[in-house]
């Protein structure tokens, strides 16, 4: 099997690194950053650069790179791609880059499909990329309208060989609107959380609460920024809440209000033990 990764930071590396630990699968690697290209050879990450000449040959390419990159790879490169390839892109949005996809795979009889690897960590690059990442891990999958089971279930056993053990499958829309919630959502409240001037003082009076809520706030502001643009509505209708909520607490606490304040975290304390237990 004749992989094809786009992008070599710590999701296209960590995808590399793990099909590469697959004796039947050939894996090629791009990247803007021709020392990403270099570290990825040297390490024996990939078998050689993904060049024009191999796009052809690939069966499954795989865009780790920005929403905005991941579709300009595509307007650029669609017309070169074999009718079985299957290109799946790993961007953390998927409503405006599924549009472009499915409307070039139409045209240009390749196979596409929007995907979203449920893994990954607070620091980005090809240096912190490993072979494990995906292991027992999650792939979201935003198929055409009209999906073919038999590649989904094709695309289900090659994606096992990089280490998923589930797939999700949903549309672009849904999958906005839950990872503005699920992911972004965190992202933006553990960067607003570390703001406070008592962030830089915090030693010594910070345990495993500290470290869970201010994980993700070391982010790749490049990334991120393009991701919450693209997810607006869905990112903002969070925000709103969340900020609405809060302002409840804030409310029941500076007016002394035991019994307000105590309804409000019961409400929380049952809605996080029935998300457990669904």
């Amino acid at each position: 099997m004749n992989i094809g990764i786009v992008g070599l930071g710590l999701i296209g590396g960590s995808l590399a690194k793990a099909y590469k630990t697959n004796e039947d699968c050939i894996v090629y690697g791009a990247d803007k950053d021709s020392l990403a290209v270099q570290l990825a050879l040297l390490t024996e990450s990939i078998d050689a650069e993904l060049t024009d000449e191999f796009l052809p040959t690939c069966d499954y390419i795989f865009l780790a790179v920005y929403p905005h990159a991941a579709t300009a790879w595509l307007e650029d490169h669609a017309g070169k791609l074999s009718s079985h390839t299957v290109v799946i892109d790993c961007c953390g949005i998927k409503q405006a880059i599924c549009e472009t996809g499915f409307r070039l795979a139409e045209q240009y009889g390749f196979h596409y499909l929007g995907g979203h690897p449920m893994a990954g960590t607070q620091y980005s690059g090809f240096k912190y990329s490993r072979e494990d990442m995906f292991q027992d891990a999650c792939m979201i999958l935003v198929p055409p309208l009209d999906p073919d089971i038999a590649l989904l279930d094709q695309v289900h056993k090659a994606l096992a060989k990089a280490g998923f053990t589930h797939v999700t499958i949903t549309t672009a829309k849904k999958h906005d609107s839950m990872i503005a919630y699920t992911s972004q959502l965190a992202h933006v409240v553990s960067n607003a959380y570390v703001k406070s001037p008592n962030a830089q003082i915090h030693h010594g009076f910070s345990a495993g609460s500290y470290r869970d809520l201010t994980r993700v706030a070391r982010l790749n502001e490049h990334m991120w920024t393009e991701l919450f643009l693209d997810n607006a509505e869905a990112l903002t209708g969070e925000i709103d809440f969340l900020i609405n909520s809060l302002q409840q607490y804030s409310d029941a606490i500076k007016a002394g209000d035991a019994d307000r304040l105590c309804a409000l975290l019961r409400e929380g304390r049952l809605l996080k033990e029935s998300e457990e237990h669904n």
